[in-house]
């Protein structure tokens, strides 16, 4: 291995460096060179601007290692980090994320990388190239229902479809109930809305809904040839199990 000299600002001082050093390690070693010879901070930050420029190391980072050097510290290594993620991609780490995501899908990224042991960037290549995953936020519903509501659900379902399976009048004997709102307004034609204007005078405007004179719930039952009956409910009434049976006995 060849070695190279580098004559120091003092004129007279030689430091022997070897190429294949990285120019920041080859600064940490003139630092440490500096307070050996018993340079302070602010001199050895000086020495190193005048040796390299624009590519010295930050004055913090001078400091900073100028700092630890003079506490007895002898490495100009970085110190080994325990638990490092690695960036390597395998079968294993794709299988292990999604484990973890079938377990729980509320896991960041971060948890994961830190719990599969892989980079931040490798584990989001993880989710969205092999796993083609993304996350996206839960959406407001009116119910979730139970499992014990599901299987009820199912349970009902299926013996419907075994029914019309079976008869095919079936369909014709099913009854359905939905209720809505109905608004009232008081709707003016085209012709009515119509007003003479200047050639230089802005056109008349009318708002596409104004605000409703009426406002009552509708209850329509119906089958699949039309309506079987309705009623509006009158206001300040409850609408529950016990006003659907008085309709339903009307």
């Amino acid at each position: 291995m060849s070695f190279g000299r580098r004559q120091s600002c003092t004129g007279a001082l030689l430091l022997f460096v070897p190429y294949e050093m990285s120019e920041e390690h080859e600064q940490r070693v003139c630092i440490k060179f500096c307070v050996k010879l018993g340079r302070n901070g602010a001199e050895t930050f000086e020495m190193l601007r005048t040796a390299f420029g624009e590519k010295r190391l930050s004055r913090a980072r001078i400091f900073e290692w100028h700092k630890r050097f003079k506490e007895g510290r002898d490495s100009v290594d970085n110190n080994p980090r325990s638990g490092r993620p690695t960036t390597s991609k395998t079968d294993d780490c794709v299988a292990q994320v999604q484990e973890l995501i079938r377990v729980n899908r509320r896991l960041t990224i971060r948890e994961l990388s830190v719990k599969v042991g892989v980079s931040y960037g490798t584990c989001q290549a993880i989710m969205t190239q092999d796993l083609n995953m993304r996350r996206v936020a839960a959406k407001f519903v009116l119910r979730i229902l139970t499992a014990k509501q599901k299987e009820w659900c199912l349970s009902v379902a299926t013996n419907m479809l075994q029914e019309a399976e079976s008869d095919e009048n079936f369909m014709g004997q099913i009854i359905m109930g939905d209720e809505m709102w109905v608004y009232g307004y008081d709707l003016e034609t085209k012709r009515q809305s119509s007003q003479w204007k200047s050639a230089d005078s802005p056109g008349p405007k009318k708002a596409c809904q104004v605000q409703s004179k009426v406002k009552v719930m509708l209850i329509v039952f119906f089958d699949m040839e039309g309506t079987v009956h309705y009623k509006y409910v009158p206001q300040g009434q409850t609408v529950n199990h016990q006003f659907y049976l008085q309709v339903l006995k009307v």
